[in-house]
């Protein structure tokens, strides 16, 4: 059964003076009905842009350069612009990285919340007092008093902001929820209240499927039943997300995984190896295998042709380590 939000083959890049840069380079996922995945990297390895070419939202310098985002089957951008306006909020919506500056400073939440009712009052039959009083509801629920929805985003701290904004995405129940980096500002008291807030909203169905951009695993592990690990612009590792961090596959994967501290581990007595070296520019990256550079296990081959990505126990890897043991 295809996904609700599928990207095949996606390359999103930004083309500047200088070049172009390939953020978003032939990436394949899905996000199927009932799943939360995650997508993890680096600072750099395109999550962000990924993120905003599944939503539609791509904007100067950044362009399509090939491969299409289908949602319920439909090429989002081969929609019209009309089209593509009546599924914000309700079939996808976002929560953009920075959320907390994504606010307009000279309007009170709930004005922002009138503004989202209005713009889908002839598509969709909206109660306005029910949908008040739902944000009220989903407002205690991540930890934000009931004043916040009189207030401007400018007299709110930027934690409170980042709430507002996810409490924003999902007032109208979004089938497909895109989150960047959504507990990056906030305590770990708030983190956790914020995740359980999502898995309460996949619970009930209020929202049927989440891609989760994050660099923390730990979280990640938190909400996700996918992963997809991203690393200069490509997917080089997917599957359930309890054997990509379990048993992960790829070499980059396990140079993630290595560096995170178990709980209730000691910091001091932990052997956290890391990654060496930093990702490629990606306006001119390597010819082969992008991470060879940095791989401790890299061959000639993978310096001359790009892997093929291959199936291991329900894992897909790009790596030639496993080439031809699908």
């Amino acid at each position: 059964m295809p996904g609700l939000l599928v990207a095949d083959s996606l390359k999103a890049y930004y083309f500047t003076k200088r070049a172009v840069v390939r953020a978003v380079d032939g990436v394949s996922l899905e996000a199927e009905d009932g799943s939360v995945l995650a997508v993890v990297g680096e600072s750099g390895s395109g999550k962000s842009t990924l993120g905003v070419a599944l939503a539609g939202l791509v904007k100067p310098p950044l362009r399509i350069a090939g491969g299409s985002v289908y949602f319920k089957g439909r090429d989002i951008y081969a929609m019209g612009d009309e089209e593509l306006r009546s599924i914000r909020a309700v079939g996808l919506a976002i929560v953009p990285q920075f959320a907390m500056d994504a606010l307009n400073p000279t309007a009170r939440v709930r004005d922002l919340i009138r503004d989202i009712i209005a713009s889908h009052r002839d598509s969709l039959p909206i109660d306005e007092e029910d949908v008040y009083r739902r944000a009220q509801e989903r407002a205690l629920q991540i930890g934000l008093p009931k004043w916040v929805l009189d207030r401007y985003s400018v007299e709110l701290s930027g934690g409170m902001r980042q709430r507002v904004t996810i409490l924003l995405s999902t007032l109208l129940n979004p089938e497909v929820l895109i989150l960047d980096e959504p507990t990056s500002a906030l305590d770990v008291v708030v983190q956790r209240l914020v995740i359980q807030y999502l898995q309460d909203l996949m619970a009930e169905r209020a929202v049927k499927s989440m891609v989760f951009i994050t660099h923390d695993i730990a979280t990640a592990r938190q909400i996700a039943t996918e992963m997809a690990v991203m690393y200069a612009g490509q997917i080089v590792e997917r599957g359930p997300a309890e054997s990509v961090i379990g048993s992960p596959l790829h070499p980059y994967t396990k140079g993630l995984m290595s560096a995170i501290v178990e709980p209730g581990a000691s910091i001091k007595r932990a052997k956290l190896e890391g990654l060496s070296g930093e990702p490629p520019d990606m306006a001119n990256p390597p010819k082969g295998c992008r991470f060879y550079p940095r791989c401790r296990y890299r061959m000639p081959i993978c310096e001359r042709e790009e892997p093929p990505e291959a199936e291991v126990g329900g894992i897909k890897v790009k790596c030639w380590l496993y080439a031809g043991k699908t």
